[in-house]
């Protein structure tokens, strides 16, 4: 299938997004600033436990294998396989500027990377531990234990501390400097003029209403199908499941668009597997638009 134009600017525009500096005035995204460390051995401990698949009942699960730091922080499958080959139930979203969420999860049942790091670690279609176990299993390894002395002054290992290490590790996962932050901070070479022309219809359409801030996204749930019902592949009904409201069915969280390029497959269902369907469907079911080719 040939790419729109427009699939092509948005590509151009949003694939690299980085962050850096401070927010220019009138624009809807803004460069960020990369995390501010401030207890490298504690990032060191999340890291190496973020990549360590011991934390799962199989001993082959680590969150990188749903959430590959070389593959955009994502697995690029529709959804993720789990203990024993399950497959899951929904799309993993990209940890790649996941800081910036107002919550975590297409839901957000949890409230900030910490609440979300234990939840794979114990969930059965995941990694399939228990908390207990993971704990044992890290007690029993010296190496993790003058880590975790080092990186919170106490012999002491409990869950709380495993997410902690992990979240520390994910806050320092931003993807700094891109070719369209240069543009924001006010380098206007920095784009060229199809990817200015891009920018520019993805404002007057309405994309940026729900796909702003320094994510381009994370700030807000929203209705998937607001002109037209979406029909998902996925039985998830998003945000209803964290509220037991009804008028939350089908609210998921919206989702960030910096590197999007390789975060494919697309939507809470991973059903799309371009961009230039992904424009296509948004445009028609959020915005009642139809797009032209050369839009």
């Amino acid at each position: 299938m040939k790419i729109s134009q427009l699939a092509l600017a948005i590509t151009a525009l949003v694939g690299n997004l980085g962050v850096w500096a401070a927010k220019p005035a009138a624009e809807p995204i803004s460069p960020i600033q990369p995390t501010a460390v401030k207890n490298p051995k504690l990032v060191e401990l999340g890291q190496k436990l973020y990549f360590d698949p011991r934390l799962s009942k199989s001993g082959a699960i680590s969150c990188n294998s749903c959430h590959n730091l070389s593959m955009g922080g994502t697995d690029n499958l529709k959804t993720s396989i789990g203990h024993n080959w399950q497959k899951g139930p929904i799309n993993s979203p990209t940890v790649l500027n996941s800081r910036f969420s107002v919550a975590q999860f297409w839901d957000g049942r949890a409230k900030d990377l910490k609440d979300q790091a234990g939840g794979p670690i114990a969930n059965p279609g995941e990694m399939a531990f228990t908390h207990e176990l993971a704990i044992d299993v890290l007690k029993s390894i010296p190496q993790y234990v003058a880590e975790f002395k080092g990186a919170f002054g106490t012999d002491a290992i409990d869950i709380g501390k495993v997410t902690t290490a992990i979240a520390a590790f994910e806050e320092t996962l931003v993807t700094p400097d891109s070719r369209f932050d240069k543009w924001l901070k006010g380098d206007k070479k920095a784009l060229n003029e199809k990817e200015l022309a891009g920018y520019a219809l993805f404002k007057n359409s309405g994309c940026v209403a729900c796909h702003n801030g320094p994510a381009v996204g994370g700030n807000s749930f929203q209705k998937m199908g607001v002109v037209e019902p979406y029909k998902a592949t996925s039985p998830a009904e998003g945000r209803s499941a964290v509220t037991g409201k009804d008028a939350d069915r089908f609210n998921f969280k919206v989702p960030t668009l910096r590197n999007v390029e390789m975060t494919y497959p697309y939507f809470h269902d991973g059903a799309v597997w371009t961009l230039e369907e992904a424009v296509d469907i948004m445009g028609k079911l959020q915005l009642g638009k139809t797009y032209s080719k050369e839009e």
